[in-house]
């Protein structure tokens, strides 16, 4: 099975890396020629993973169109961008695994509802778990989730990616493992306010426990399985993007902390933080279902400039007490 990544990012990459293992072909498309040209010249992407020797069978395209000769696709664009970049896919009715963390901005659909939309004869799976994208690529020991609803389809596409070093996990749950993964981005902002702020490890681990309550009240209301919030693609993932800066959004929460306003990091970064996209629709959706989520709402203001780190934290202190299972 020759495997096609769309998206020439860190992750990207670091997904062609595993799936060109054992001298299987990888073939990656990137948007940007600078990449196309790193890559089939230095066997490296200079431009978003520097410094990472890349096996000889990962090679680069900037045309979409050949992606048509592979037989299964992962998807690794930004999340805002995934509907666009399907539309210009070729034939799109291969197994299409999304690797991509969010919700829709302007449908407020989770990923593979975008997908179904675009390439409806396609199947879906979701692979998304505690996953930095340089350690992947070096080979260090790394566990996801694969979710498809046909779970057949999950054990094909485990069976054709997973390396020993890349442990896969399949489930059933889809929309759990997108869930899990989409609202960590906004808690790993929090975090990293927390951090700029210099308010201490106690504040960031009531954080991460209170942020996991969220994101638990919030996948259940749509869907989602509590073990699966509970295993890789949620508390596991949440874990990791709470605690370092090696985590775009914790970095950008980092500097909000430090007195700086979302939109000059955002207009300053070369790669995406997701979570500052998902924090105003997860705001807004949780609104409608009636799910309490201050934490989520504190960083839609941030990134918003709604309100400064002061008066965020100044309400959430002062909310009224609540038992903890509430």
């Amino acid at each position: 099975m020759k495997l096609g990544i769309i998206g020439g990012g860190a992750w990207g990459t670091a997904l062609a890396q595993v799936a060109s293992a054992s001298s299987q072909d990888a073939l990656l498309w990137a948007i940007e020629p600078e990449v196309v040209t790193a890559i089939n010249e230095r066997q490296e992407n200079t431009v978003f993973l520097p410094g990472i020797p890349l096996n000889e069978s990962v090679r680069a395209t900037g045309d979409i169109a050949e992606l048509l000769h592979c037989d299964a696709w992962l998807a690794v664009t930004p999340a805002q961008h995934l509907r666009s970049v399907l539309e210009c896919a070729p034939q799109c009715d291969k197994p299409l695994i999304l690797c991509s963390k969010g919700i829709e901005e302007r449908s407020g659909q989770l990923l593979h509802k975008v997908a179904k939309q675009v390439c409806p004869r396609a199947p879906i799976a979701v692979l998304s778990g505690p996953t930095f994208a340089h350690e992947v690529a070096k080979g260090l020991p790394t566990a996801v989730t694969l979710a498809a609803e046909d779970l057949a389809l999950a054990e094909r596409l485990r069976e054709r990616i997973a390396v020993p070093a890349f442990r896969i996990y399949v489930s059933d749950d889809v929309a759990g493992a997108e869930i899990g993964g989409a609202v960590k981005n906004v808690l790993a902002v929090a975090c990293g306010v927390v951090e700029g702020k210099g308010l201490g490890q106690n504040a960031r681990a009531a954080l991460i426990a209170r942020g996991f309550a969220e994101m638990r009240r919030f996948g259940l209301a749509f869907g989602a399985q509590r073990e699966t919030l509970s295993g890789l693609s949620g508390l596991g993932d949440l874990v990791l993007t709470c605690s370092s800066t090696s985590s775009r959004n914790y970095s950008l929460g980092l500097g909000i902390g430090e007195g700086r306003s979302a939109a000059e990091l955002l207009s300053n970064r070369k790669t995406v933080a997701e979570g500052a996209f998902t924090a105003p629709v997860l705001a807004r959706l949780a609104r409608e279902k009636g799910v309490d989520m201050p934490i989520v709402d504190a960083v839609d203001a941030l990134v918003a400039g709604r309100a400064n780190v002061d008066q965020v934290l100044d309400a959430l202190l002062t909310r009224p007490p609540r038992a903890e299972g509430a």
